[in-house]
């Protein structure tokens, strides 16, 4: 028999009555009476009974709660059980057999208390876990892992100490330190078909010359032969020949070559670096080449007055250091007013320079630029030899140029490689999935432990808890499954009067 609370089937022959209990009292079924009264006597006795062991049972629960909290056992979240419900451990009451209806169950309650869930509790949020980082419910079981976390301490001041570095690598290599080396620039030039040295044949190609201009950065402790410089190959390691000059400029004799005497280079049109500079021409006339050479300073440096050369002994060198040498003067003679340190006061050398007897530190960069001028460029000549030996010219000049350190390179190089990272990663990564499998195990061990210090009391609350996590799962949210599990549900006074309209429906059974 199925019995459920929608309307029934209208019936002619007897109409419903809205009062069941009066109802009732018309219809007296023989198979009720009996019933009710076996029923009433098996109830009474079985509540006795139950209510002696009401008080234990529930000292049980909550001794058992108390464990699941202090294992941190998540019962839907058991590997053996699958479930998306989100409700803890609970005891499922006893069931208390049929009351015959007619019964008051005014106090006909169960004595096993339902243990609500309060919205707290349902609605925890679990602690996140670093991927790297053990549990410490883990912790507290395994002793030894103390040694695991004080690793970790240690990896993440290593981690700190590497990013920083890093951090400075980076600023060194976007603003590089340089060092002050010697550049030699060879100038020299070739010669072919030339008359003197080949005497004249038909056919023959015209006379011709090269000149090139090439440098070298000396090493420590080098100094090479003008003929061994010229042809040895420049270090890779070096920025190449044209990147220290700004603008080069060659002139040659006007009378000769009329049209194209001139010849300028800029970097601002040809950015890229080469090697040298080469000229060709035809001709078999000897004459001068004369040739300019701008410095291309990074920073900027400037050519100081010849006032200001007598105060700090240098000639050519940026802004920033000319400053920082007039302080180191002031600092030097004490010349810092001591009434007002933010002004120093001059001595002769230094009213030449400033004009006046007392100057602020911080007029000091505007008060000087007048004493700051472009360097000069460098002035070259070459004797043009079309005879003798090829190449012609022996002369080699000197220039300090800044020079950038070679660790840049290796700076470049150790920033740029990965290897030893994806290898870091890897690791990291193989620790986060044994990470994830202690925390694994630890759930199974307090689900198993929980089961067998509480069999009874673990299955019943697991049971409990899955049949919600069902009944939300197939979305009948409507339904009680745990008051329809119990007698009580069917002493409602709605029951009686399905029972009725039941029995009215259904066909009549042909005797034999």
């Amino acid at each position: 028999m199925s019995m459920n609370n929608t309307n029934p089937q209208k019936n002619n022959t007897n109409p419903p009555n809205p009062n069941p209990h009066h109802l009732s009292s018309q219809f007296q079924l023989p198979q009720f009476s009996a019933a009710q009264a076996h029923a009433h006597a098996i109830a009474q006795a079985q509540l006795n009974a139950q209510a002696k062991v009401a008080a234990q049972a529930q000292a049980n629960h909550a001794q058992f709660q108390a464990q699941l909290q202090a294992q941190g056992l998540a019962l839907t979240n058991s590997p053996l059980f699958s479930g998306s419900g989100n409700t803890s451990a609970k005891r499922a009451p006893q069931k208390p057999l049929g009351r015959p209806p007619g019964v008051s169950n005014a106090n006909a309650g169960s004595p096993m208390r339902t243990m609500e869930l309060t919205p707290a509790a349902r609605h925890k949020k679990k602690q996140k876990v670093s991927g790297k980082q053990i549990h410490d419910r883990v912790a507290a079981i395994l002793p030894p892992s103390a040694l695991y976390t004080q690793l970790l301490e240690f990896e993440s001041r290593v981690d700190a100490a590497i990013i920083r570095k890093k951090i400075d690598i980076q600023e060194a290599v976007k603003d590089p330190p340089s060092v002050q080396k010697t550049l030699r620039i060879y100038v020299f030039n070739t010669f072919a078909n030339q008359v003197q040295t080949i005497p004249q044949k038909p056919n023959a190609e015209p006379p011709s010359w090269t000149m090139k201009i090439i440098g070298r950065i000396l090493e420590e402790g080098m100094d090479p032969e003008p003929q061994a410089g010229m042809m040895s190959k420049p270090n890779p390691l070096y920025p190449k020949f044209s990147s220290f000059f700004k603008r080069v400029g060659i002139q040659l004799d006007q009378k000769l070559y009329p049209d194209n005497h001139t010849i300028l280079w800029d970097s601002s049109r040809t950015p890229t670096p080469h090697e040298g500079f080469e000229v060709k021409r035809k001709g078999d006339k000897e004459f001068t080449v004369n040739i300019r050479l701008e410095m291309n300073y990074l920073p900027e440096k400037f050519k100081l007055s010849s006032s200001l050369m007598e105060v700090l002994g240098i000639e050519v060198d940026t802004r920033t250091r000319v400053i920082s040498a007039i302080w180191q003067y002031v600092k030097a003679r004490k010349l810092q007013d001591a009434d007002d340190p933010s002004y120093f006061n001059c001595d002769p050398p230094l009213l030449k320079v400033f004009g006046e007897e007392k100057v602020k530190f911080s007029m000091v960069s505007h008060k000087i630029s007048s004493h700051l001028s472009p360097p000069p460029p460098i002035h070259l000549e070459h004797k043009m030899k079309l005879s003798g030996n090829s190449p012609a010219g022996n002369a080699c000049y000197d220039v300090l140029v800044d020079v950038p350190l070679l660790v840049q390179k290796d700076l470049n190089a150790l920033l740029a490689n990965n290897e030893k990272t994806k290898e870091i990663e890897a690791c990291d990564e193989a620790i986060c999935t044994s990470i994830r499998k202690i925390n694994e195990h630890r759930k199974r061990r307090a689900f198993f432990l929980g089961f067998s210090e509480s069999p009874v009391e673990f299955i019943d609350a697991l049971i409990e808890s899955q049949g919600k996590d069902l009944k939300l799962l197939v979305g009948d949210a409507n339904r009680n499954a745990e008051k329809e599990s119990q007698a009580d549900f069917y002493n409602q006074p709605w029951i009686e009067d399905a029972v009725i309209r039941y029995l009215n429906r259904r066909p009549a059974r042909k005797s034999t």
